[in-house]
């Protein structure tokens, strides 16, 4: 008797420390019925939200993307891609071994000083070395043509060294 007693403040006991309070209240149990006890309800899982619908970017646009970023610079008189800008130059090779409908024009700029001549020859310069690097990368020639401006597409129109590095550039158009 006393191991039955036990037992029912022992099943109280488990009952009340459960998160879930039972909706009715228990009746007494007389001493001679045997102890059943309910199987306890576990609450339901919660649904899993709902994932956010992927929305495709071009990565083109996206102002996040290092493929957003389309100029190349280079100091006074200096045709070589720097290192600075070489990953620009080979996110857009990759994109392009990726994409090969997709088609660029590289055009080649120079600052406002030295004559007509030699800065169309710099500029083409600038624009065929992006090419190369955009070869050796992955692209494909016939992605990609290149033109030179010189110096009469500025970016800047200031006459002093700011702008001058703004115009010193090669732009990579789609």
């Amino acid at each position: 008797m006393k191991k039955l007693v036990i037992s029912i403040v022992l099943v109280n006991l488990l009952a009340s420390c459960a998160s879930e309070k039972p909706k009715e209240p228990e009746a007494a149990v007389p001493e001679s019925a045997p102890v059943v006890t309910a199987p306890v309800a576990t609450p339901e899982a919660a649904p899993a939200p709902a994932p956010a619908p992927v929305v495709a970017v071009d990565p083109l646009n996206d102002p996040a993307n290092i493929l957003a970023k389309r100029s190349i610079y280079y100091p006074f008189d200096v045709s070589a891609v720097q290192d600075a800008d070489k990953p620009i130059v080979l996110a857009h090779a990759k994109y392009l071994s990726e994409h090969l409908d997709r088609k660029i024009r590289v055009e080649g700029n120079a600052d406002e000083r030295g004559s007509n001549e030699y800065n169309l020859a710099l500029g083409q310069r600038r624009a065929d070395g992006v090419k190369k690097m955009l070869e050796l990368g992955g692209a494909k020639a016939g992605q990609i043509e290149t033109a030179s401006y010189g110096e009469e597409k500025p970016k800047a129109t200031g006459h002093d060294e700011a702008s001058w590095s703004q115009n010193r550039r090669s732009d990579i158009k789609y």
